[in-house]
């Protein structure tokens, strides 16, 4: 299968560069699926899983907390609000997330805060949905 580059960017840092065979993205729209010779492509990226098939056909999930994906047919960025691989996902601190988000929706005094408090559920959940998709 070809590569090609991919590059996750958060605003802390370069979170992952290097060549790959897929991407699997879930974007406003739906998944997306990139591949090498991909035609040029930009979307929103909401709170969703990120799928990628290394160079040597392992692979990685990580929790992504929204972006946005732009492609082109030799490499992918992805500018990413927060992403974190599986693996490295502390799943009691994403529980107590959860757990304040659900109370600070519950106890929102404005549309902001019942916002905000969404966003945070939605991140909360995702990355307790990926942290179970390690093993697959």
């Amino acid at each position: 299968m070809s590569i090609f580059r991919l590059r996750i960017i958060t605003p802390e840092k370069v979170f992952f560069e290097g060549a790959v065979q897929r991407v699997i993205v879930r974007t406003s729209e739906g998944d997306l699926g990139i591949l090498a010779k991909h035609e040029k492509y930009v979307a929103a990226l909401p709170s969703g899983p990120v799928k990628i098939t290394m160079e040597d056909g392992t692979e990685r999930i990580a929790a992504l907390s929204g972006g946005a994906v732009k492609v082109s047919p030799d490499h992918t960025a992805i500018l990413a609000n927060a992403v974190e691989w599986a693996e490295d996902i502390d799943i009691d601190w994403a529980k107590r997330s959860e757990e304040d988000a659900r109370r600070r929706k519950e106890n929102s005094q404005n549309q902001e805060d019942l916002k905000y408090a969404e966003l945070k559920l939605q991140r909360a959940l995702n990355r307790l949905r990926v942290s179970s998709m390690k093993d697959l």
